[in-house]
């Protein structure tokens, strides 16, 4: 007889949504995480009375009223508007591109106005293969240059022309002047940060921090019915069908002796000038902070073309190469009946949390209604 019925490999969202689910149906679950901490991607740091999120901003954002309430049942989550700004040529800019960008740039000053002159400035491209397309077909070439092209070379090191559709079709372009950067009606941030949030998922299952499942995987397959794989498939499967390639990021921390150093959480630098792609003051996405002595900011240089093996992986790489080897792994995977994959490295996809919440939740539900 196996010691669990779920051994599930990373404690990052999914790993701990679905462990939660499970365990609260009364299922004996292991998690082992590679790292020294839970939440995956989100986690966060106590530092200095300020909440860190290490590995980048993570605001929550839904429009599922029933995610939104799974996860308040873990922390109480305070209400969070990210009002991301950009520097362009030492101006300013509101991001997501919304009236008051366009007054900036062209001085427009109504929605009639703006609407007017995007249509001018737009190209009649239909259904856009790319990125590239895309973007000239929505705001034309002068938005997109200042905005999108230095941002898209410095952030995944290839032309726009390369990226699919879906790169920027999630972000907004607004004729009002409403900057909040998401269009989801809850959003937030957990009050005690989201390590805390993970771990009060997983209250219920047993953990083991700075485990490798590939150091003897075989031992770790003998200790469950079921195996829950979130980490990356091509790894999983040795590379057989060659790498997949992402881009990973190297953040640069500084403390400094000021109460504010930018004025808000996020500011991204979208050209070409500036080496990094945004900086990120933690103490902004805090509800209140004791600290006013001091603030923790952190600058993003990413790294192009990596595989798991060289960097940590942080956004996959989804063109027409990438997607091809992933089909080969995905269809191998679906051959082996007692392994779930899932999650942002397993599924090789850009998820938003609320996504991977709500794919753990409908994995694992799948699962009670085979048992």
């Amino acid at each position: 007889m196996k010691s669990y019925d779920y051994l599930i490999i990373g404690a990052g969202l999914f790993g701990c949504v679905f462990a939660q689910k499970m365990s609260q149906h009364g299922k004996k679950c292991l998690l082992i995480e590679k790292r020294d901490t839970v939440g995956g991607n989100c986690a966060t740091e106590y530092t200095n009375d300020i909440y860190i999120h290490k590995y980048g901003s993570h605001v929550f954002h839904t429009d599922n009223l029933d995610i939104w309430k799974y996860v308040n049942k873990f922390d109480i989550f305070n209400p969070f508007i990210n009002r991301v700004k950009a520097v362009c040529n030492k101006k300013i800019y509101l991001l997501p591109i919304n009236l008051m960008t366009l007054n900036q740039i062209w001085g427009v000053s109504t929605p009639k106005e703006a609407m007017k002159l995007i249509g001018e400035k737009k190209l009649k491209i239909e259904n856009p293969k790319n990125a590239e397309e895309y973007l000239l077909s929505t705001i034309g070439e002068e938005l997109t240059g200042i905005f999108y092209r230095g941002y898209t070379e410095k952030q995944w090191g290839l032309p726009l022309s390369t990226l699919p559709v879906s790169t920027y079709k999630r972000l907004p372009i607004r004729f009002n002047f409403d900057d909040n950067f998401y269009n989801h009606l809850y959003q937030g941030i957990p009050e005690n940060g989201y390590t805390y949030l993970c771990m009060n998922m997983i209250k219920k299952c047993d953990l083991n921090f700075q485990t490798n499942y590939f150091a003897n995987r075989q031992m770790y397959n003998n200790l469950a019915n079921k195996i829950v794989y979130t980490g990356p498939i091509d790894k999983f499967f040795n590379y057989k069908y060659g790498y997949l390639k992402y881009i990973s990021i190297n953040f640069k921390y500084e403390t400094l002796p000021v109460n504010d150093q930018q004025g808000c959480a996020v500011i991204s630098y979208p050209t070409r000038d500036v080496e990094y792609t945004k900086s990120i003051e933690h103490k902004h996405f805090m509800a209140q902070c004791k600290n006013n002595k001091t603030t923790i900011i952190h600058k993003e240089y990413p790294i192009q073309n990596t595989t798991v093996e060289s960097h940590e992986p942080f956004y996959p790489i989804n063109n027409d190469e990438n997607n091809k080897i992933y089909d080969q792994y995905l269809n191998e995977s679906r051959q082996l009946k007692n392994f779930i994959f899932g999650g942002r490295l397993a599924e090789y996809k850009y998820y938003d949390m609320h996504d991977v919440i709500k794919n753990a939740i409908h994995v694992a539900n799948n699962e009670m209604w085979k048992i």
